[in-house]
């Protein structure tokens, strides 16, 4: 029997970057509660745009953000990694010279940081991603704890990602393509498959009674802590072979789709 569903949201779920989540998905996480079926959002978006998606049943739902390096569940964080300071003075020194070209959103468990002024972007983080942030002048001179480096260039960084970004740090944190137009660093214990496995342990939840699903390569962990796991058709070739099966993708609502036939058929 399932007792936890957890699915990845941009791409997966909805399409990228969007706030809202569609009426039936909504419905569909209220019934599972009823059923006493937990829902979890597993993200590399930070809790409260997460939070925003899913407002109308936010209170209903567990929350495995900023790729697993913050955890919450029932109003409170029940586990928040964060990076080494040497690894967040590297990166933001390998970043910087970039900016212009690509843009730098950084982590902490109450929100973000961002250097940033360029005005489509601050747009995409406030309207797009709403996302709770500050804009600051230099990341390294504040005293907050970060849980995550995120890189944004706008339509693809995936040639500066897979050619540059990731090979200079890949041996020190996790560093992983987290969609199209975004790279994600953080401790490199952190992985969206430790997230769940934290979350199963937690909540006493045996991973034969986890369905999930995602696409991109940040939640082949997540894949493989699932006993039952869905790779939507436009995942990468990396899930698909990760996950146990294939479903449709956001576009035709298949979540939605597979979850009303295993739980509710």
């Amino acid at each position: 029997m399932i007792r936890l569903i957890v699915s990845d949201i941009d791409g997966t779920l909805i399409q990228d970057s969007t706030p809202d989540l569609y009426p039936e998905m909504v419905e569909t996480i209220k019934k599972l509660k009823d059923m006493g079926i937990l829902f979890c959002a597993a993200s590399g978006r930070q809790y409260a745009s997460i939070k925003n998606v899913f407002r109308d049943v936010a209170d209903d739902i567990a929350y495995i953000a900023e790729n697993g390096a913050h955890i919450r569940y029932r109003h409170k964080n029940i586990s928040v990694t964060p990076m080494k300071r040497e690894h967040v003075e590297g990166i933001m020194k390998m970043l910087r010279p970039y900016y212009g070209e690509c843009e730098a959103y950084i982590s902490t468990p109450g929100g973000g940081l961002i250097e940033s002024r360029n005005e489509e972007f601050i747009d995409l983080i406030t309207n797009g991603y709403h996302n709770s942030f500050r804009w600051v002048r230099d990341v390294l001179k504040e005293q907050e704890e970060i849980i995550k480096i995120a890189v944004y260039r706008k339509e693809s960084v995936r040639h500066l990602g897979e050619s540059i970004f990731i090979p200079s740090w890949e041996n020190q944190v996790k560093a992983c393509m987290a969609g199209e137009e975004w790279v994600d660093f953080m401790d490199r214990s952190v992985d969206k498959g430790n997230g769940l496995q934290f979350l199963e342990e937690y909540l006493g939840i045996r991973k034969e009674e986890t369905m999930a699903f995602g696409d991109n390569d940040n939640d082949i962990g997540m894949m493989l802590a699932a006993g039952e796991s869905y790779a939507v058709d436009t995942a990468t070739p990396a899930v698909k072979e990760a996950a146990g099966k294939i479903c449709p993708g956001w576009r035709e609502k298949g979540v939605y789709h597979i979850i009303n036939a295993k739980i509710f058929s």
